[in-house]
């Protein structure tokens, strides 16, 4: 039997290819935008791709269904619920498929998304009970899925949670767990876990919100732990909804003088160097998100949203059109289009002596004069608003990053703001975009952040509303 999970890191999405290696056939599930490795891992194993398959119409990732179907004239397989605008073959639960010897079952899932399905494995040639189930976004390695991406949050709960109970937890204790996202992803809970599969046993004995047998206490303990939507979600859905995408990116080379001109046209300018680089010299009005941290795709579609292009700046220009290739996976392919790369990288845009600005960056263990001295700087924390009430430092201002529109009205724009997150990753996008919005003074706080201050010996103190002044 072929079996072989494939990884996107920046998205923590899985996909699988599998299959009959002896009967030359194979089914790719839930592909990314990005087909070549399915392509290449088929060649290289001697197997044609005759399926795929979705769990679902997925809303934190562009497909490669379309790509995948027209290199290969795959079927692709859908849920009869989700009504897919392209040809398909939809299927029930129950419905069954024999590549060879491996046998697929289709379990329909339903609160993720109403069309959600899971998917069982069984190797005939080991046995007739099955060995494995691809759960997507319904069950993962330490916590469940998200209840809120297409019907209101409790409904979304409320099947999730009886599809845990009246499917999945069904299935013998043996049967291995291989979900569609890893720790990361924005489609589960808190506990996600990086670990790339479980057993139905294991989860059922250690994944806490199992352990939850009231299905009204289920709702409310979902609903509690779910976090901002992913961005653009509404339009990924409708992407992968159709008419199939088939084409490449097509991206341009931009040089200097054309990179400034789309600048004033309300593009949105993405540096993806490292923040160090990005603090010692960057394009006015750059954005810093680093394209060497996971979740850069996630991370541009917050900050890019409404932009009609969007361009970015990388050390060159392999760097660049990479990070083009992970904004498309998130629906961001035409704005990048309209938009481009430096061409050259970095270096094209200070070989002609064009302006720069720099950002100031402050160890963590550097900060008790801003925040002890007679005026204190400003402090903006850019954590999510559970990690703010969790301890923050006094006075401090909490806005997510991602939340950050332009310079907040409680801060004074002309005086100095200390940016600080949990680890100094978020913040250092956040300082750029005050940057962008014209705050004059901002400091990137660096090597840590509140957790850091605190361990420090710090003072931090219980929570305050989103958006308010935190007191003492």
């Amino acid at each position: 039997m072929l079996f072989r999970q494939i990884l996107h890191d920046d998205l923590g999405c899985t996909s699988y290819l599998v299959g009959d290696e002896k009967a030359g056939v194979a089914a790719v599930v839930d592909p990314r935008l990005e087909i070549e490795e399915y392509l290449e891992l088929a060649r290289y194993l001697g197997v044609r791709i005759e399926h795929i398959f979705e769990t679902h119409n997925h809303a934190d990732h562009v497909s490669g269904h379309g790509r995948l179907a027209e290199a290969t004239g795959a079927t692709i397989h859908v849920h009869r619920l989700t009504a897919s605008e392209f040809e398909h073959e939809p299927f029930d639960d129950g419905d069954q498929w024999q590549l060879g010897e491996l046998r697929i079952e289709a379990l329909h899932t339903p609160g993720h998304r109403p069309e959600h399905s899971c998917f069982l494995l069984t190797d005939l040639r080991r046995g007739d009970e099955p060995w494995a189930v691809l759960t997507g976004d319904s069950l993962f390695v330490g916590d469940v899925a998200r209840p809120d991406l297409a019907v209101e949050r409790a409904e979304g709960a409320r099947g999730i949670f009886h599809a845990l109970h009246e499917k999945l937890l069904t299935l013998p204790d043996y049967v291995e767990v291989w979900p569609g996202h890893l720790g990361g992803s924005m489609c589960g809970g808190p506990g996600m876990d990086l670990k790339v599969s479980s057993t139905i046993g294991f989860e059922r004995r250690h994944n806490p919100m199992l352990a939850i047998a009231d299905e009204g206490a289920f709702v409310d303990a979902s609903i509690s732990r779910t976090g901002a939507q992913p961005p653009n979600f509404h339009a990924i859905v409708a992407l992968n909804h159709g008419p199939l995408l088939t084409e490449d990116l097509a991206v341009s080379r931009l040089y200097p003088g054309q990179l400034t001109a789309r600048q004033l046209e309300d593009a949105a300018l993405i540096d993806i160097r490292t923040d160090v680089q990005f603090a010692a010299g960057h394009i006015p009005g750059a954005i810093s998100i680093p394209i060497g941290r996971s979740g850069f795709g996630t991370k541009v579609a917050w900050v890019a949203a409404g932009a009609s292009q969007v361009m970015f700046v990388g050390r060159d220009d392999d760097d660049a059109h990479r990070a083009a290739a992970l904004a498309a996976a998130v629906g961001f392919a035409e704005p990048v289009a309209r938009g481009g790369v430096l061409a050259g990288g970095w270096s094209s845009w200070t070989a002609e002596g064009r302006p720069l600005e720099t950002l100031q960056r402050l160890p963590v263990d550097e900060i008790g004069p801003y925040i002890d001295g007679m005026h204190p700087a400003q402090v903006l924390d850019v954590r999510d608003a559970d990690e703010f009430e969790a301890g923050h430092i006094p006075g401090s201002l909490n806005i997510p990053w991602h939340d950050i529109k332009g310079v907040p009205e409680q801060l004074d724009a002309a005086q100095p703001v200390l940016v600080i997150c949990a680890s100094g990753q978020r913040a250092g996008t956040a300082a750029s975009l005050l940057q962008r919005y014209g705050a004059h003074e901002v400091i990137h706080v660096v090597g840590g952040g509140v957790p850091a201050w605190r361990r420090l010996g710090g003072q931090v103190v219980g929570g305050a509303a989103n958006g308010q002044r935190a007191t003492a």
